[in-house]
Order: C-alpha cells, then structure tokens, then sequence
C-alpha cells in the first residue's frame, strides 16, 4: 500500500497573492485545508434580477388611488363653489385659512375666543372622561352578562330598548342631573360609549368554546381564575371590537353636544363660526374632525393589532 505524506510549503516560498496551492507531485491532489475550506465554501449564488415592472407597479398602485380620490374631492368642491357663487370658497381660500389659522392654533383672547389647537383638546378631554368612564363601567357589565344566562334574559330587553336612542336625547337628562354643560357633554359621552363595549364584551363571552369551561369546572378553578385565565384572553379581540366602536361614536357625538352646550371645544367652535357667518372655518373644522378621528381610529387598530393574532383592518 502506498502512502501519500502532505508537506507544508517551505516557509522561506511564501505563495503570492492569488496564486492557486500547488498540488502534490505525486498524486496531483490539493492539500487537506485546501480541500476542507473548498468544500466548505458553497458556490455564491445569483442573486435574481429585481422586477423593475412589478416595483414600479406597486408603487403606483399604492400612490395613484389616494391622489385619484383626492383630486375628486378638489374637484367637486371646485364646481360647488362655482355653481353656488362661491357662497362656499374655494379650495385655495380654504388652504390659505388654513394656514392663517394653523399659525397660532394654541392663542387665548379670552374664554370664547381661542385656537382650534384648546377646542380640539378640550373635546378629546371630554372624549376621554366619558369613554373612560364608560369602559369602567361597561367592560365588566360584558363579562357579567355574558356569563350568566339569567342576567343575559334579563339585561338584553334594556339593552335593546336603549341602545337605539340617539345620544343627544340624553344631553337634556344630564343638564337637568348635573346643571352644567361638562359633566352635561361627559355624561353624553359615557351613555353612548357603554353600549358597544357592553354587547361587544358579552358576544366574546358567549362565544368562548365550551370545553374551556368544562376543563375550568373539572379543575375547580374560582370565577376569578375563569374570568382571569380563561375568559380575558379569548374575549380581548371582542372587547377591543368594542372599544374602537365606542371611540369612533364618542367622537362623532361630542361634536353635535358642543353645539348646543357650549364652551370651549371643536363643536362648539364650529357653531361659533356659523354664527359669525366664516364658512372657511367651518370647512377647516370638518377636515380637523375628519383627521383627529382617523388618528384615533389608526391609534386603536394597531393596539388591537398587537393584541390579536391577525391583522385588524378598518
């Protein structure tokens, strides 16, 4: 049997950059790390050429609806404006208010006279109250009801001859209880707030399957560790439904409340403006809604989003 003995090149030849190992004189083959670091290496993949096409065409599909809805809206303003006489202004007498007002949104000439920054954190002060409140009272409300069958039979008939009410019958209950417009709008807030959570809540409780409870009951586990463990997790998605819906209503009703409370907030910035005849200002109040609503609205979609498996869309 013959033997192949490797030797190290000298070290006085050392090899030159680039240079390919020399193979052995005998057998022709390349060292032992040459080989191990050769075929430890793979060979260097190529990379796909990128689809221009397909970059470009998304992009667009992302960019040109938006800017289509856009110029619609711009568009149709346009021939409103003309075809009443300009009784409503234009786009650009609209954007140029804008950006007079925008200037110094956060002024104080007084209590009734104040920028459209004090108006709009005043209504979200409200909004904020009154939904709190709502989600104190309504979210634990849910669980209950949904939990039990007998408060289930007895809440549902209230529920459902309440929930349809419209807000503002409310606002002259809550003047008469607690003569003054705030707690007046707050409570507004609250008794329009509750009704989504509640059944949103319930629905999620009703929902949970059947074999969580039974494993529940073999364990002997306390309502609390049920509501705690076994109910909280499975009825989440449902309570954050809930919430959403309650915060797009709150918003929706505390600017018609404002209106015809009074004080400092974007409804009732938005009747002042009526009443001094500036209807820039009306419209820039419209878009200034429009905008704190979509906020709060991306704001709750991506809380539900972090507290969900799937995705929530609007």
């Amino acid at each position: 049997m013959v033997s192949a003995v490797f030797h190290s090149p000298p070290a006085a030849l050392p090899a030159e950059p680039g240079a390919t190992p020399a193979r052995h004189a005998a057998g022709g083959v390349a060292p032992a790390e040459v080989r191990t670091q050769a075929a430890a290496e793979p060979p260097a993949a190529k990379r796909p050429p990128r689809d221009w096409a397909a970059v470009s065409r998304n992009f667009w599909m992302a960019v040109l609806p938006p800017l289509c809805g856009l110029g619609l809206l711009i568009g149709t303003w346009s021939l409103v404006s003309a075809a009443t006489g300009k009784s409503i202004p234009t786009p650009l007498e609209t954007w140029a208010q804008a950006l007079e007002i925008f200037s110094n949104p956060f002024y104080r000439n007084g209590p009734n006279d104040q920028g459209v920054g004090w108006n709009v954190l005043m209504s979200l002060e409200r909004v904020a109250v009154g939904f709190g409140l709502a989600a104190l009272v309504g979210i634990p409300a849910g669980f209950v009801i949904g939990r039990f069958n007998f408060l289930s039979r007895m809440f549902n008939p209230l529920i459902s001859l309440l929930r349809p009410v419209s807000p503002l019958a409310w606002l002259p209950i809550g003047l008469l209880v607690f003569k003054g417009a705030n707690p007046a709008a707050i409570w507004t807030i609250f008794i329009c707030s509750i009704w989504p959570m509640v059944i949103n809540t319930a629905v999620g409780v009703q929902r949970v399957p059947q074999d969580y409870m039974n494993v529940a009951r073999v364990l002997n586990l306390s309502e609390w560790k049920i509501a705690t463990k076994i109910l909280f997790p499975a009825v989440l998605p449902y309570m954050l439904t809930g919430v959403r819906l309650a915060v797009g209503t709150a918003w929706l009703v505390i600017v018609a409340a404002e209106m015809l409370t009074g004080g400092v907030g974007i409804g009732f910035w938005v009747w002042d403006e009526w009443n001094n005849l500036n209807v820039k200002n009306i419209i820039i109040a419209i878009f200034v809604i429009g905008i704190v609503g979509l906020a709060l609205e991306f704001a709750l979609i991506k809380l539900a989003t972090a507290f969900t498996f799937e995705e929530v869309k609007a």
